[in-house]
């Protein structure tokens, strides 16, 4: 495939991208250094790390209107996102104070709703925390780990009725009487003649349903991106966002194990059929959020609540945020990064010293390095000494593996495998109904969680989630046959020809990929009967050299984030530990890591694109012997 440019949006054209390119390894450390020879071409990037530039402009335009020159702005979806990272910026620079240096400003619609957009009128409000320009670096932590800024899409909405004269601070109420006296007609672009409704005949066919079709190579128009975003979400009315919401619901509990469309999903019967395997799971335990990650600080915050601050455990290396959040907020945590056996007896023998813990926290299976937790064994200590079991499920999916049993609480990233075509975030928290602080939970919850999912979000998520079953099946089989490929000429194996691609080279130092494991039992104890091992491998090199030039000859799509529809590579620990290498080493985490997220090309393309990489790697440095 050709390369797309660094810093253009993957996959192209698309308004509302949550990857962005960064095809050579020089790229991403040049991001990471924060050069601006790359930072300059930067279109957009992965949203929680790279602000969206919709996002920017109208926090620019609330604080011209409302703030100083000295200060910035970010946007929250909620009151209590924003007073928590009021807190957080107290919490991390004392000397602020709430009112003069920090404060928070409520917008909302005003006005009577004429609009086919009434919904999204409806709802159209922001939070903006305003804050000193010098903390950039506090509001940056915040926005990443927490995962509580708002989306792109609610952002542009919202900005195009504020500069349309329609979104004003909610303090203040004597608006002036022209301003009371006028309606709204939604903003400009919405103010047609009629909307496109939805029509079940015309929307049979899933977005994904020729899964061969995956090319990114499409001509950059503004006509193109304007039918992107017509054709997937848009020409749904977005008052039908509270069902996609519940089909979302559906497909998460397991209810629906086929490809379905909007209608048949809210016309199928709640009659029990589940793969979660978990008797009394229903659309009701399952709990929607902006992303993943702010799934996971939810599930943190909502356990406190429930059950008192306390310290967590965070089992095994984990994605980058899980870590930071539990030791960021609460009372700390227990890192056991290398999540082996040995680790499950000090955690056994803190626990009989008496030793209590608000809940562990694991990923099934680990992220970059694709080990298993023992859940049958966490799951035991946790019923005999009380903390609870979270359990991120992301990068296996839950058509993989059935985690639910051994869990408190699931959580995983949607933006992911799920959603697969890498243009909406989202997010999901699902309760074991089984659980031993279900009720607890459940009663915290009603108090607590806020739906800040925004409806076109929800839409395009709906959307993309249709045809989730027959992806995952061809990303499981696609995935173990790049994973042998690569497994077949490690160095231990000397002379060693990979049929697959007719390559040499005995470059791999390291293949990780669950069915290759030495965790692969615990994997196994947590599949279904008809799941596969996921569509996340990662390898290693005998040096930085090789790894530089396998990565840069790799002819994917090159950036952050997992689980798209396309392959997606990247040097991971290089983008999410620049700044610890060293800290990530001593758990084997090392520089020299390229993760392959394995997408649904043609299986002839895919062992083209990895073979030639291979052969590269052979023409420079010969055959080893």
């Amino acid at each position: 495939m050709a390369t797309i440019e660094i810093g253009r949006p993957i996959p192209p054209h698309t308004a509302h991208a949550v990857s962005v390119s960064l095809p050579t390894w020089k790229a991403n450390v040049g991001y990471e250094e924060g050069e601006a020879w790359v930072l300059s071409k930067m279109t957009n990037g992965y949203p929680r790390f790279f602000i969206h530039k919709s996002i920017t402009t109208f926090a620019e335009a609330i604080v011209k209107e409302y703030g100083y020159a000295t200060e910035q702005a970010l946007i929250f979806p909620s009151s209590s996102a924003a007073q928590r990272c009021m807190d957080f910026f107290v919490k991390e620079q004392p000397t602020l104070t709430k009112g003069r240096d920090l404060r928070v400003l409520e917008l909302g619609f005003y006005g009577d709703i004429e609009s086919d957009e009434s919904t999204l009128c409806s709802i159209a409000k922001i939070f903006t925390f305003i804050y000193p320009r010098e903390h950039c670096v506090i509001a940056k932590a915040f926005w990443q780990h927490t995962g509580y800024g708002v989306s792109s899409r609610r952002a542009e909405f919202c900005h195009r009725i504020f500069e349309d004269g329609h979104l004003f601070e909610r303090s203040s109420i004597n608006f002036p009487s022209e301003i009371r006296q006028r309606s709204c007609k939604g903003p400009r672009r919405y103010q047609r003649g009629g909307s496109i409704h939805h029509n079940p005949a015309t929307s049979q066919k899933s977005a994904h349903s020729d899964l061969s079709t995956v090319g990114l190579a499409i001509p950059e128009t503004k006509e193109y991106v304007q039918f992107v975003e017509e054709r997937f979400g848009r020409n749904l009315d977005t008052s039908l966002a509270k069902n996609a919401k519940l089909a979302i619901r559906r497909r998460i509990a397991g209810a629906l194990v086929a490809n379905v469309d909007l209608q048949d999903a809210l016309d199928m019967p709640d009659d029990g059929t589940q793969i979660r395997q978990v008797h009394g799971i229903s659309e009701h335990d399952i709990y929607l959020y902006p992303c993943g990650m702010n799934s996971i600080f939810n599930a943190h915050q909502i356990l406190m609540a429930t059950r008192g601050p306390m310290e967590s455990v965070c089992f095994g290396f984990p994605y980058i945020d899980t870590l930071k959040v539990l030791e960021k907020w609460g009372p700390g945590c227990l890192f056991y990064g290398h999540g082996s056996s040995k680790d499950l007896e000090d955690l056994e023998n803190r626990c009989k010293s008496g030793k209590r813990f608000l809940a562990v926290f694991c990923e099934m299976p680990g992220n970059p390095l694709l080990k298993s937790p023992d859940l049958l064994r966490i799951r035991s200590l946790a019923d005999l000494y009380g903390f609870a079991v979270v359990v991120d499920e992301t990068i296996a999916n839950f058509l993989n593996v059935h985690v639910l049993p051994f869990a408190d609480i699931v959580v995983s990233s949607l933006t992911k495998v799920f959603s697969g075509d890498s243009n909406v975030m989202g997010g999901s928290f699902v309760l074991n109904p089984n659980g031993r602080y279900y009720y607890e939970l459940r009663n915290t919850l009603a108090i607590e969680y806020e739906d800040d999912y925004w409806p076109e979000d929800a839409i395009f998520m709906e959307r993309n989630s249709r045809d989730f079953v027959a992806r995952n099946e061809r990303i499981n089989t696609n995935t173990e046959v790049i994973s042998q490929i690569l497994i077949d000429s490690p160095l231990s194996k000397r002379k060693t020809l990979c049929s697959a691609c007719n390559a040499k080279i005995e470059a791999a130092k390291q293949v990780y990929y669950p069915k290759y494991s030495q965790t692969r039992p615990n994997y196994d104890q947590c599949r279904n009967i008809n799941g596969g091992y996921g569509g996340l491998l990662s390898v290693t090199f005998h040096s930085a050299a090789e790894a530089i030039l396998f990565f840069d000859a790799l002819e994917t799509a090159k950036g952050p984030s997992l689980g798209t529809n396309f392959t997606l590579s990247s040097p991971y620990v290089i983008l999410a530990h620049y700044t610890e290498l060293d800290w990530a080493a001593q758990f084997g985490v090392e520089a020299e890591l390229v993760r392959i997220s394995v997408g649904l090309e043609d299986m002839t393309d895919l062992v083209a694109m990895i073979g030639g990489a291979l052969k590269t790697l052979e023409s420079r440095y010969g055959r080893r012997n």
